[in-house]
């Protein structure tokens, strides 16, 4: 599975911007979908994910984001409201595919800058 990242840029504190991550296939029969996200210095970290019908969040990102997906068009989103300069990162999705075991695929991340 092949995933491309894109949404990222600048923003201004409070500002708002919309992730997407788009398969190469489809992704009806991929039970979770997912964002990390890396700061500069900082280890990678979970943000949110849907695991079958559950939504799972960072304490740092509730109420403020929201991942989906579309099935029909192979992508899943990640919806960043009322963002923070701390929230600035490189944004990667991910995906888990059952092949006997789970594994892992990545996109190569898209940038996020908020800053004033």
């Amino acid at each position: 599975v092949q995933l491309q990242a894109s949404g990222g840029g600048l923003v201004q504190p409070g500002g708002s911007l919309r992730l997407s991550c788009a398969a190469s296939r489809s992704i009806f029969t991929i039970n979770v979908v997912g964002w990390y996200r890396q700061a500069p210095g900082k280890e990678r970290d979970l943000v949110a994910d849907i695991t079958g019908q559950t939504t799972n969040y960072a304490d740092s990102v509730k109420g403020r984001f929201t991942i989906s997906r579309d099935n029909a068009k192979n992508t899943f989103y990640l919806q960043m409201n009322s963002l923070k300069p701390e929230d600035t990162a490189v944004y990667y999705c991910y995906v888990d595919v059952w092949h006997g075991d789970y594994r892992r695929y990545w996109g190569l991340g898209t940038l996020v800058t908020v800053s004033s």
